[in-house]
């Protein structure tokens, strides 16, 4: 993901609401949200480039999603996908924090990123930028590509519209989510900031919503998961800067966890 934000356990009757943008290149080869047919249990896109994921939720409520850190100074080639961390944790039985502790022993295998571990009941953020793992408190975050709920413009607006939503209607709408991710605003340029790829990238990529003739939002996500165990999943997927999306929605109840 590269621009997402998240209620977490922050509002009656529903411990996880989320929205996200996935922003790549239209040319790399992904394919939309499904569950895998090596994994039955994971509902998730797939970069087809290195196998792993930017976000996925099991039916046992495992829950992942990643996002770059944007430095240019500081990429390195050849490291490791960092799309298959995400897909590590949700393949896996580990505990959320021992998978960080090994995430953490790896770290600099990776270029900068952003991780989010967990289930509707405890969720950690972790960033090798930082180096350190935060134990979620209740409330709305906001990410992309920083580290957590750093002010930019764009974090700022998409956390102000998911609360403006549920504090008008209480009950989250996939429909007025979406409307949220298509948000094409960009930033004044005196409020850009400087992550080393120039003024006019910067200004591409400022909106929640990207397009570009090569480069631009390829998926936008949005999961609820409510008091019963009940997840919405839908999500939009774009082939190109003109393609208007094509949606897929998967509604279930998450499965008990094994004692």
């Amino acid at each position: 993901m590269c621009t997402l934000a998240f209620a977490f356990r922050s509002f009656e009757n529903y411990p996880l609401i989320f929205l996200g943008n996935r922003d790549e290149f239209y040319d790399r080869p992904t394919t939309p949200a499904v569950f895998w047919k090596d994994a039955h249990s994971l509902l998730a896109g797939r970069d087809m480039k290195y196998g792993g994921t930017w976000l996925g939720l099991t039916r046992r409520g495992r829950f992942a999603t990643i996002t770059n850190y944007r430095d240019l100074k500081s990429h390195r080639e050849h490291l490791l996908s960092r799309g298959i961390m995400t897909s590590e944790y949700l393949l896996g039985k580990n505990d959320p924090v021992d998978y960080l502790k090994e995430v953490d022993s790896q770290k600099d295998s990776y270029n900068c990123f952003n991780l989010l571990v967990g289930d509707i009941n405890r969720l950690y953020y972790y960033s090798n930028r930082s180096g350190e793992t935060q134990n979620l408190e209740p409330g709305i975050y906001g990410l992309s590509n920083h580290l957590l709920n750093t002010p930019w413009p764009k974090v700022n607006r998409i956390k102000e519209l998911l609360n403006g939503h549920m504090a008008e209607f209480s009950t989250p709408s996939t429909e007025t989510l979406f409307e949220i991710l298509a948000n094409s605003e960009r930033t004044e340029d005196d409020q850009l900031p400087d992550t080393g790829i120039g003024l006019d990238w910067e200004r591409v990529l400022s909106s929640i919503f990207i397009t570009s003739p090569t480069y631009g939002t390829r998926n936008s996500t949005v999961l609820i998961i409510d008091d019963k165990n009940k997840v919405t999943f839908a999500e939009k997927f774009f082939r190109s800067a003109n393609d208007e999306g094509t949606e897929v929605k998967f509604e279930f109840t998450l499965e008990p966890v094994a004692e």
